[in-house]
């Protein structure tokens, strides 16, 4: 496939590739410098368990930035993303492998603009679909 895929060649049931994350504590860190997201529970394990929680657990804004890594790598530099969103339905914590994949689930054309949605998974190393999202691309034409 070329570095961007073109909307002709894009059908119902294409898979997105997948990608693996293993967030770490430290990363947690950064990511709570970066943006902002201060919230005990990412970085002071005593405080996320006092709350009844396992341990640390990830921002959910840094999961919504691995779906959203999923179909941006895959729409390369020429697609537009449109619309990203994710619902939470779980927890996840540092140190455990989170699988993040997509699949393409409507093709088509509005207002001119050639289009793709997507649904988005982030599973947790025991099933769990922790987070699932979905997401509008805007995508080339061979014709330009």
């Amino acid at each position: 496939m070329p570095d961007t895929p073109f909307w002709e060649d894009i059908e119902v049931g294409h898979e997105l590739p997948t990608i693996v994350k293993r967030p770490s504590t430290r990363q947690l860190v950064k990511y709570a410098g970066a943006s902002g997201d201060f919230y005990e529970v990412h970085y002071d394990k005593d405080f996320a368990v006092e709350i009844g929680l396992p341990g640390l657990i990830v921002h959910g804004a840094l999961k919504n930035a691995y779906l959203g890594q999923v179909v941006t790598g895959w729409m390369g530099p020429d697609g537009v993303l449109r619309k990203l969103s994710v619902r939470y339905r779980g927890t996840d914590v540092p140190g455990d492998d989170l699988t993040c994949s997509g699949r393409v689930t409507k093709v088509y054309e509005q207002d001119g603009a050639h289009l793709v949605d997507c649904a988005l998974t982030l599973q947790n190393s025991q099933g769990e679909q922790t987070t699932t999202g979905t997401a509008t691309v805007q995508l080339p034409t061979k014709g330009g």
